[in-house]
C-alpha cells in the first residue's frame, strides 16, 4: 500500500508539474468549469424558489443533490483522468510498456493523472456541502457518515465504469464516445431521480445506478434510507467492482499488442 501511494504521489507531481506549462490555458478552462457550475447554480437556485419543492424536495435537498454530484464528478475527473488519454497509449504502442512494468498496470492507467483543476475545485466543493448540510431541517452525525460511506461507495460505482471503458478500448480502440455516454448519463444525476418518468427512472436506477450514487446518499443524511437500501447500494458497489476487474482481465487476454 506505501509503495503504491508513493507511486501515486509521484505520479501526481509530474502531472501538476505539466499544468504549470499551461498555465494560460489551464486558466481558461478553469473559469469556463467555475462559470458552468455557478451558472447552473444559479438555474436551480431560480427554479426551486418558484415552485418550493422539487418532486418532493426542498431547495436545500435540491442543492445538496446538485453539490453532490459536482463532488463526485470532480472528484471523478481528479482520480481517473488518465482514463481519457488510454486511447492514444493503446494506438502508440505505449500500453505494450506499460505491461511488463513492475507496477499493476489497471493502478497506472486508473489513477496515473490526477487532474490539478478538480483538485482545486474541491475545497470548496466541501465548504459549501458543509454549508448546505448545515441548512437542512433534519440530519443527525449517523446520517453524516452513512452519506460520507456512500459517496466512497459512489466513487467506487465512477471506478467500476472507468475500468469497463478502458476494458472496451482495450478491444476497439475506443474511449472517446464511451466515456462521453457516461458522464451525459451521470449527468442527470444532477436533480432527484424521482423527476424523471420511467423507464428512465428505472435505467438510471438499475441500469447505469445514477440514483445510487447522486439521490440515496442525500436521503440518507436526512435518514430517509432503510438499512437494507443502504446495504443493497454497497453490494451493488462491490459487485460492480468486481465485475468490471473481471472485465479488464478478459480484456488483457484479448489483446495483441501493437506490434500483433
Amino acid at each position: 500500500m506505501n509503495k503504491y501511494l508513493k507511486i501515486w504521489l509521484l505520479i501526481s507531481r509530474n502531472s501538476f508539474e505539466t499544468f504549470a506549462h499551461y498555465r494560460f490555458g489551464a486558466l481558461v478552462f478553469f473559469i469556463g468549469k467555475i462559470a458552468r457550475f455557478l451558472f447552473f447554480l444559479l438555474f436551480i437556485i431560480f427554479l426551486t424558489a418558484k415552485v418550493k419543492f422539487l418532486s418532493g424536495y426542498n431547495i436545500w435537498q435540491v442543492l445538496l443533490i446538485y453539490m453532490t454530484f459536482n463532488f463526485i464528478d470532480a472528484s471523478t475527473q481528479m482520480l481517473f483522468r488518465e482514463v481519457y488519454r488510454f486511447k492514444q497509449h493503446i494506438i502508440t504502442g505505449n500500453f505494450d510498456l506499460l505491461l511488463v512494468k513492475p507496477v499493476n498496470v489497471l493502478f497506472r492507467l486508473l489513477l496515473g493523472g490526477t487532474d490539478l483543476l478538480d483538485f482545486i475545485t474541491l475545497l470548496p466543493f466541501i465548504i459549501i456541502l458543509v454549508f448546505i448540510i448545515s441548512k437542512l431541517q433534519y440530519f443527525s452525525l449517523l446520517g453524516i457518515l452513512t452519506y460520507i460511506i456512500l459517496i466512497i461507495n459512489s466513487l467506487v460505482i465512477a471506478a467500476s465504469f472507468h475500468i469497463f471503458v478502458m476494458a472496451l478500448a482495450v478491444i476497439t480502440t475506443d474511449v472517446d464516445n464511451a466515456i462521453m455516454i457516461y458522464r451525459e448519463v451521470t449527468g442527470m444525476g444532477k436533480f432527484p431521480i424521482e423527476i424523471y418518468k420511467e423507464p428512465i427512472r428505472s435505467f438510471i436506477t438499475f441500469i447505469i445506478p445514477v440514483g445510487v450514487m447522486m439521490t440515496i446518499p442525500v436521503k440518507a443524511i436526512s435518514g430517509l434510507v432503510s438499512p437494507p437500501l443502504i446495504s443493497g447500494c454497497i453490494f451493488v458497489g462491490g459487485l460492480l467492482l468486481f465485475i468490471s476487474i473481471k472485465v479488464w482481465k478478459e480484456a488483457l487476454k484479448r489483446y495483441t499488442s501493437a506490434s500483433s
